[in-house]
């Protein structure tokens, strides 16, 4: 292959529209581009998808379409709507295998037929520190074996639908305080601990058949003090290829994220990434993804020609993209039963995964047409913020005459009366909701609702986020998760239309 070639076979780029540009036509039928990444923004119906999917492989059949679809709080295929599936968490409260594989399984038919055939999915992290900014939900929880068998659930599933699986963020995400999105995190754990707390969730995946593994951008120092592990041979090379046996494709979470970018500038993370041991990087790129997409292959030829990138390790990661592209391409062009058709499981899993604390008599169902106040944090950057969440929404659905008001941080600081006024001053004589998203993590957020509890110790309080010990309110339901059908089941209980949930 020509260096331009070997190049472009190693990036993931991602672009703006729902149609095909030009420049990444171009560079998939003449370039030796291997592989794109969808995003919320490349989206709007499974239809528009499909025809999207379809061009792009009309340049090269075996190329690569990944997606980062969680089936949870982070979907791109429903960005829009809101997840018809509960996400990990969810999944781990049930603590089902066979309903995580079919969940997955689930997926996998509607992304096949979709024509993408990598799912940056299932997250295999385990959520070991509750107050991490970035995983939570994202994670099947916090105990090490439960997130070991549903990771390899998930694998199966996924990948009896014909799609890719990608256990995600090695060596793992679940023990950090820090966003990557944002700036780097440090793992403070001994290598000892990490082996027998992070890396079982890995194993499993790869005992499962997984076939992609995406790299954690965090410092480990305890398996390298010098790089981030997606830069790090020690862990990608020595940790997972040699000591773990994994022989698939290792993929790169995106590259542009401030934990790699800040240190290293895009063009020393994208190259230092290859050298450690990564064959593909995920380049999220928007309205500049040509201009970057151009400039990460110059430096990668520039970086072979002075010497820091081997040839030969670029040379082995392009062959190891290609050896994917064409195991993909035939499971992509074999006919996978159930294509497309989406099974309702999403809805009853989440039905399923509902955890109540209470009632006291009387209190459920709602008697009447309730207030519903909704706290609204700021979500990691993994979350597509037009994403919509919430129970006040669906249960309007049921009681019509259901009220609500959606409060942020910024809203209540700046108007001390405010929580009076638009809170507790609609609830007058009616059933207050409270709805919450990860309070214990957000110091605001606890207050606010301490406040309402005071004056209304009878509130409903449902927790969308991960909740902790500490059940507040009269009736405390547990979601696991801020989709679209996590709040369709929660409105459900509450309007006594449902009778799934825990006491």
């Amino acid at each position: 292959m020509k260096l331009t070639q070997l190049t472009h076979a190693v990036l993931q780029p991602g672009f703006e529209g729902t149609t095909a540009p030009d420049w990444v036509r171009r560079r998939i039928a003449d370039e030796g581009l291997a592989s794109v990444v969808l995003f919320g923004r490349n989206i709007s119906t499974p239809e528009q998808v499909a025809r999207l999917t379809s061009a792009l492989r009309a340049e090269n059949p075996d190329l690569i379409i990944a997606i980062d679809e969680e089936a949870g709080d982070v979907t791109r295929l429903e960005a829009w709507t809101g997840a018809s599936r509960p996400g990990n968490l969810a999944l781990g409260a049930v603590d089902d295998t066979a309903l995580t594989e079919s969940v997955a399984q689930d997926t996998g038919r509607e992304l096949h037929a979709a024509g993408v055939t990598l799912d940056y999915a299932p997250s295999a992290d385990v959520n070991s520190n509750p107050r991490n900014p970035v995983i939570g939900v994202r994670s099947f929880g916090s105990d090490t074996a439960l997130v070991a068998r549903h990771t390899a659930a998930w694998v199966r599933g996924l990948q009896s639908a014909g799609v890719a699986a990608c256990a995600k963020h090695f060596p793992g995400h679940g023990d950090t305080a820090v966003d990557s999105h944002h700036d780097l995190p440090t793992v403070a754990a001994s290598a000892a601990e990490i082996a027998v707390t992070a890396l079982p969730p890995f194993v499993a995946a790869i005992e499962a058949g997984v076939r992609v593994v995406m790299t954690g951008h965090l410092l480990v120092p305890a398996l390298d003090p010098g790089f981030p592990a997606t830069l790090s041979r020690r862990i990608l090379t020595g940790l997972l290829r040699t000591e773990l046996g994994f022989d698939g494709l290792i993929v790169t979470d995106g590259i542009e994220m401030s934990a790699v970018t800040s240190r290293y500038g895009i063009d020393g993370a994208t190259v230092g990434a290859v050298a450690g041991g990564a064959d593909a990087v995920c380049v999220g790129g928007e309205s500049a993804a040509e201009a970057v997409t151009e400039q990460l292959t110059a430096a990668l030829a520039g970086a072979v020609h002075d010497g820091t990138l081997p040839e030969e390790r670029l040379a082995e990661a392009a062959g190891r993209v290609a050896e994917f592209a064409t195991w993909s391409g035939e499971r992509f062009r074999a006919r996978t039963a159930g294509d497309g058709v989406r099974s309702g499981i999403g809805l009853s899993a989440a039905r399923r995964a509902l955890r109540v604390v209470g009632p006291p008599a009387g209190a459920l169902p709602l008697g009447a047409d309730p207030h519903v106040v909704e706290f609204a944090p700021a979500s990691t950057l993994a979350i597509d913020r037009q994403t919509p969440w919430g129970v006040a929404a669906p249960l309007r659905e049921l009681r019509p005459a259901a009220t609500s008001v959606r409060l942020t941080q910024r809203e209540l600081a700046r108007d001390a009366g405010l929580l009076g006024r638009t809170a507790l001053a609609p609830a007058t004589g009616r059933p207050l909701v409270v709805v919450v998203r990860d309070a214990a993590r957000h110091a605001w957020m606890a207050d606010a609702l301490g406040r309402l509890l005071g004056e209304r110790p009878d509130a409903v309080v449902v927790e969308m986020g991960v909740p902790t010990a500490a059940t507040p309110g009269a009736v405390h339901v547990a979601t696991y998760g801020a989709t679209r059908v996590s709040g369709q089941a929660a409105a459900e209980f509450l309007a006594g239309t449902s009778g799934t949930g825990t006491v």
